[in-house]
């Protein structure tokens, strides 16, 4: 996994690959294939009463922009992004940071923090690999409740 940690905060503003969009709050950019991703999505819109989080897929053209911008490629099971306050995270370290800025059932992942990093990614990593396998293809675009619809990006 890149790491995403050292760029600036809000390098890709000076990126001109990078369309405009709204990052005044957090910025989650994932597979909109994915189930598990699509059931991550819902959950986030459920979770987020402030409404502050936007969900941008990768097959979008901000979604692919931005992974380029970091790195990493939409083809590849890994890439996904979780952009808060113009810093980017990866792995089970955005999943944790998206727990903490949720806040309420989502600080449940908190202790996921504790383990090593080496340990967190190799978690990550088989989860990754095998989400289609394990929990299959699903369209998060296709049809969206009015909730996720107002969260998508891109």
């Amino acid at each position: 996994m890149a790491q995403l940690t050292d760029r600036p905060a809000y390098s890709y503003r000076d990126d001109p690959a990078v369309p405009e969009f709204d990052d005044s709050g957090p910025v989650v950019v994932m597979d909109g294939n994915c189930m598990l991703c699509s059931q991550g999505a819902r959950i986030i819109s459920r979770l987020d009463r402030k409404q502050a989080f936007r969900i941008c897929p990768i097959q979008t053209p901000l979604g692919g922009a931005l992974l380029a911008h970091y790195g990493l490629e939409p083809d590849d099971p890994e890439s996904w992004l979780f952009l808060d306050e113009g810093k980017a995270k990866g792995s089970l370290q955005a999943i944790i940071g998206i727990g903490r800025k949720l806040g309420g059932i989502g600080w449940a992942l908190a202790p996921l923090g504790i383990l090593p990093r080496a340990v967190q990614d190799w978690l990550y990593r088989r989860i990754a690999y095998n989400r289609y396998r394990l929990f299959g293809h699903s369209d998060m675009c296709a049809m969206p409740d009015p909730a996720l619809k107002a969260r998508l990006i891109g």
